[in-house]
C-alpha cells in the first residue's frame, strides 16, 4: 500500500471512530438516520455542486444503477448500526461490525475483482480479525469473566447479531462503491452525496409516519447529527480515495485501525470495562495493519 493511501486510511479511521462514538452517545431511532442524511446533503452541497456540474451529466445507466444500489445498502447499514447501538454496547457492536465487514470485503475483492492477498496479506487480515475477537470477547475466550446476568448476556448476544448484520452490509457497500470509484472513475464525494440524497428520499416514509416525534428527537440528538453529517462523509471519501491508489483487499482491513481509537475512547469516555483485553486486541489489529500495508 502506498504511503499516501495509508495516510488517507489512518485519517479516515480517526474520523470514523469519532462519528461512531457520537452516534452511540447521541443517536436515536429512524429520525436520527433521516436527520443525518439531511445534514450531509446540506453541509456538503457546495462541494457536490462544484463537482457534479461536470461529472453527473456523463453518468451512464450502469453508474446510476450502482449509485442507487449503494444508497439502498448504505440505508440498511445505518439503520442496522443505529439499532445495534440502541440494543447493545459500542465495544460489542462496533468491533463485530468492523471485523466481519473487512473479512467479507477482502474475500469479495479476491473472488469478484481478481485481487490477490498473498501470504502476508492473509496474515494481516487474520491479525485484524483476531484482534477484534479479543476486543469483543475478552476473558470469555479463556472461560473467564462469565456472568449470570441474563440482561447483560442478552445485550451482548444482540450486539453480536446486530454487529454481524452490519458487517455484512459494510462488505456489500464497500464492494459496490469500490467498483464505481475504481473502475468507473466516479467521484467519491459525489457517490456519497447523491447516495445520501437518495437515502433521504427512501427514509422519508418512515419519518413521516412518526413525524410527531421528529423535532423532539432532533433537539436531543443534534450533536450526534452534526458529528455524523460532518465526519461520516469525510471519513468515507478518504477511504474511497485510498481505494483508487491501493487494492481494496488492503484498504478495507487497514481502516480497522479505528478499533484502536474506539477501544481507547470507549474505555475512557463511556466507562466500558476489560480495557486490557481491548487494548491488546487493538494492538493485534495494528500489527495486522502493518502487515497489510507492507
Amino acid at each position: 500500500m502506498p504511503a499516501s493511501a495509508l495516510a488517507l486510511v489512518l485519517t479516515a479511521a480517526l474520523l470514523h471512530a469519532l462519528w461512531n462514538l457520537a452516534a452511540k452517545k447521541w443517536g436515536g431511532g429512524p429520525h436520527f438516520v433521516m436527520s443525518c442524511a439531511i445534514g450531509v446533503v446540506l453541509l456538503w452541497l457546495p462541494a457536490a455542486v462544484w463537482l457534479g456540474v461536470d461529472e453527473v451529466p456523463h453518468w451512464t445507466p450502469l453508474v446510476w444503477g450502482l449509485v442507487v444500489a449503494s444508497a439502498v445498502v448504505h440505508l440498511l447499514y445505518f439503520n442496522c448500526l443505529v439499532a445495534g447501538y440502541r440494543a447493545s454496547d459500542l465495544t460489542v457492536v462496533y468491533p463485530v461490525a468492523r471485523g466481519s465487514g473487512p473479512l467479507l470485503s477482502a474475500l469479495a475483492a479476491v473472488l469478484l475483482l481478481g485481487e490477490h492477498l498473498g501470504a502476508q496479506g492473509a496474515l494481516g487480515l487474520a491479525g485484524v480479525v483476531g484482534g477484534i475477537l479479543l476486543i469483543t470477547l475478552g476473558p470469555r475466550l479463556i472461560g473467564r469473566g462469565l456472568t449470570h446476568d441474563a440482561a447483560a448476556e442478552r445485550r451482548r448476544r444482540l450486539g453480536l447479531l446486530w454487529g454481524a448484520a452490519t458487517g455484512a452490509l459494510i462488505a456489500g457497500y464497500t464492494v459496490i462503491d469500490a467498483y464505481a470509484v475504481k473502475l468507473l472513475a466516479v467521484s467519491p464525494l459525489l457517490l456519497d452525496w447523491v447516495g445520501n440524497l437518495l437515502r433521504m428520499v427512501m427514509q422519508a416514509p418512515v419519518s413521516l409516519r412518526q413525524r410527531h416525534t421528529f423535532w423532539s428527537e432532533v433537539r436531543q440528538s443534534w450533536r450526534g447529527i452534526l458529528a455524523v453529517s460532518a465526519l461520516g462523509p469525510a471519513a468515507y471519501v478518504l477511504v474511497l480515495l485510498a481505494v483508487k491508489e491501493a487494492p481494496l483487499s488492503r484498504v478495507a482491513p487497514a481502516r480497522e485501525v479505528s478499533m484502536l481509537i474506539a477501544a481507547l475512547l470507549g474505555g475512557q469516555l463511556l466507562g466500558e470495562a476489560e480495557r486490557g483485553w481491548r487494548l491488546a486486541g487493538a494492538g493485534l489489529i495494528a500489527l495486522g495493519v502493518v502487515a497489510l500495508a507492507m
